[in-house]
């Protein structure tokens, strides 16, 4: 009989699932695979070489099966919480809207069946939450974190962290009682996707906001910035901001690459003075970044292996950094004085290992953040290195971990724009069947999406979608010519992937039902089709 670890072994050594298989108990697999690669072989090597003290805590089984995390950081009045509000089409506990600094604290908007809000201390200890390495930062920092639950869908898919508005001039200067810049990283290591958010008069950077980003280095892949409030402006000063915006990160962000920047405008209520003459481009800025929020849920399992694998080569870095120092360190005089050299010339110490054991630069820490934390300690006493330790992280990144990518099905591939809408022959569209229906029919509220959700299911969704040639069978039952066919898809696929959820389904449905009873079909899909939770 085997027993538990044997039983994880071989699941995770079990072949890679059919992609047409593939389902929510594939993905669990996978996730409980990832779990014990980290205990077994990861987690052993950073408990023994004091990684916590360096970098950030170990994970906790709550960390990796958490769902994706969406970090918002932005200067104070950027529009943090109204965003958030916009996602969730809804408020949420303890929010509060103003121009002036209103969020104090760092706030994780989660999923919950009761409206509540749960203070840092209790979240800290919580072992179902993914919160439980925040203690580290003590009682003056959980003081200023909640965790405020809401019942949302959006929340199903993601949870969001607030932060509080980022300071600047004079109040920069007044003391949080807790390393703000440190929080700011554990939560960047945690999340998924990063949101810098800017406002078309807020593009100045402050100390706090430059000192917040620069802790971002080595997460770049996941920041995008938002440009919101940009129908604040015209078209030509919206220009000049953006540029103005671009500068002043250029100048903060030591990356050659540009970063990817969205421009938003998320109002709970558009005040009245608004330019529309970049309307068109706003949406279509909004609904991108939308749809990259959507897509976390689906990434997440491949996002988390990713983690694993840089944290894993960190660790790695850092337990070979720790054994070259405590090996340099005397037998028995002179310890004091070597320790105090050692740290003077830790840029050249860096230089040695990575000769030594033939290790790429950029996978090494920022040295001169590594040496106030190594000033900490005292040399002599750190363990020397452990062969065995390094062979099961080895073993990890060489065989466990791509074992684990192997399992993961491929997706839906982009579709060309050809294949995007199935029943677009490019033939002229002939107007629609004259007729008339009340203004209620024209409301997502009105769609039987009960009937047509068993539909949906029934043609065999992957990742909750459909693909053209997979709806195609449906929708022509309906026995409508394809050019009014070709209509209904343009209308119901308004993120224009060339895939169907079941929200777009529904509609197409819907609109098929109003065309048969004789009604015409709109040039424009009306606002109220689409389901208020926008993701």
């Amino acid at each position: 009989m085997l027993n538990k670890s044997d039983k994880s072994s071989s699941r995770i050594n079990s072949p890679a699932p059919k992609v047409n298989s593939w389902n929510d108990e594939d993905y669990d697999k996978v996730i409980e695979g990832v779990k014990h690669i980290y205990k077994t072989k990861i987690k052993p090597l950073e408990v023994t070489y004091n990684f916590e003290g360096f970098h950030s805590s170990p994970l906790t089984d709550s960390d990796i099966e958490a769902k994706p995390i969406v970090l918002l950081i932005g200067q104070y009045s950027t529009g943090k919480t109204t965003f958030i509000r916009h996602l969730l089409d809804k408020s949420y506990p303890g929010e509060h809207i103003g121009v002036e600094p209103t969020t104090d604290r760092f706030v994780a908007v989660m999923h919950g069946d009761e409206e509540r809000v749960m203070p840092g201390n209790a979240a800290a200890v919580n072992r179902d939450l993914p919160f439980n390495g925040l203690s580290r930062f003590g009682q003056a920092f959980l003081s200023r974190f909640q965790v405020s639950q809401t019942n949302s869908p959006v929340l199903q898919e993601m949870t969001i962290i607030d932060t509080p508005g980022i300071l600047a001039g004079d109040k920069q200067r007044t003391d949080r009682g807790y390393n703000f810049t440190q929080v700011i990283d554990w939560f960047a290591q945690r999340s998924d996707l990063i949101l810098l958010l800017f406002d078309s008069y807020k593009l100045d950077i402050s100390d706090e906001f430059k000192t917040a980003i620069h802790s971002l280095r080595g997460q770049e892949e996941k920041i995008r910035v938002v440009l919101n409030k940009s129908d604040m402006v015209n078209q030509q000063q919206l220009m000049r901001v953006y540029g103005a915006m671009m500068w002043s990160l250029g100048k903060v962000v030591a990356t050659p690459e540009v970063m990817r920047v969205y421009l938003g405008s998320f109002w709970t209520e558009k005040p009245p003075n608004c330019f529309e003459d970049c309307r068109d481009l706003i949406e279509a800025e909004s609904k991108d970044l939308l749809r990259d929020l959507k897509s976390l849920r689906r990434n997440a399992a491949i996002r988390k292996v990713n983690e694993i694998v840089k944290r894993a080569r960190l660790a790695r870095v850092h337990a070979l950094i720790i054994g070259h120092l405590k090996k340099e360190m005397p037998a028995m005089f002179g310890k004091k004085k070597k320790s105090a050299k050692l740290l003077a010339n830790l840029d050249l110490e860096f230089q040695k290992i990575q000769q030594r054991h033939h290790l790429p630069p950029g996978d090494f820490p920022n040295a001169e953040k590594f040496k106030q934390n190594l000033a900490l300690y005292d040399m002599d006493k750190f363990k020397a290195l452990k062969e065995d330790l390094l062979v099961r992280v080895d073993e990890a990144l060489s065989t466990d971990l791509p074992r684990i990518m192997q399992q993961f099905p491929q997706g839906n591939p982009e579709l060309a724009e050809a294949e995007r809408n199935p029943f677009d022959m490019d033939a002229p569209a002939e107007p629609g069947i004259d007729g008339e229906l009340p203004p209620s029919y024209w409301h997502f509220s009105s769609v039987d999406t009960p009937t047509y959700a068993r539909m949906f299911q029934e043609l065999k969704p992957r990742d909750g979608k459909l693909s053209g040639a997979a709806c195609k069978p449906a929708l022509m039952d309906s026995g409508l010519p394809n050019d009014l066919l070709a209509k209904v898809w343009r209308l119901a696929d308004w993120d224009s992937d060339g895939y169907m959820d079941v929200d777009e389904f529904s509609v197409a449905m819907h609109l098929i039902k109003a065309v048969q009873s004789g009604a015409s079909l709109p040039e424009k899909l009306p606002a109220d089709m689409i389901p208020s939770r926008k993701l």
